[in-house]
């Protein structure tokens, strides 16, 4: 684990299994991850998937260490509030920031600048120190006000990728159109996978 860490921020949209799949890939892939989730994705992972996210920093890091079988020290999980945090300073930034699923709350308070909880100061970080900020965004349809803000953080330098999943792999299942979102997550990141084969390989 000689790679700066990745950061993973769960909130609130639909779509929670995408953000658990990808902290799992990385953790398989040998990357530490810093995670941090907001009191909305720990009610949307509840009735989405059944996954009951502490409250407490502490408790959810040796849950989810168990959960995912990383290796002592792979995984921190950071408070909402935790201003302490490494990942807070432009002094010890994250590799990246993925916020997966990405509301169109927190998309604003990104565009804007707002920083009222520890995952919108980590963007705000990967922003000014140019560092590669990725946003999952769901939601449908969009208002001319969530266009603004996804161009708004794009010449940021953020990078917004909407959670649509393609079908050219043939999906069979839920879990397969998570992996394709997942996949397209992960080679922004530089992270070798093989959740899906790449487009043409199949044909030589």
């Amino acid at each position: 684990m000689n790679e700066q860490p990745v950061a993973v921020a769960l909130t609130g949209a639909s779509g929670i299994a995408y953000g658990i799949r990808l902290v799992e890939c990385l953790l398989q892939a040998g990357r530490e991850v810093q995670l941090l989730y907001s009191r909305a994705a720990q009610v949307v992972a509840a009735m989405e998937l059944d996954l009951q996210l502490p409250a407490a920093a502490e408790q959810a890091q040796s849950q989810l260490t168990e959960r995912f079988h990383a290796a002592p020290g792979q995984l921190q999980v950071f408070g909402r509030q935790q201003w302490t945090a490494p990942v807070a300073s432009g002094s010890n930034p994250p590799q990246a920031l993925v916020v997966c699923p990405c509301t169109m709350g927190t998309l604003a308070s990104i565009a804007h600048g707002i920083s009222e909880d520890l995952i919108d100061r980590v963007a705000d970080v990967m922003l000014k120190e140019r560092r590669q900020l990725i946003l999952v965004v769901r939601e449908t349809p969009f208002s001319a006000i969530h266009l603004q803000n996804m161009l708004t953080v794009t010449q940021a330098g953020a990078v917004v990728m909407p959670a649509n999943p393609g079908f050219y792999h043939k999906p069979a299942s839920v879990d397969d159109l998570v992996d394709f979102m997942v996949a397209r997550v992960l080679d922004h990141l530089q992270v070798s996978h093989e959740l899906l084969p790449r487009w043409g390989a199949e044909r030589g």
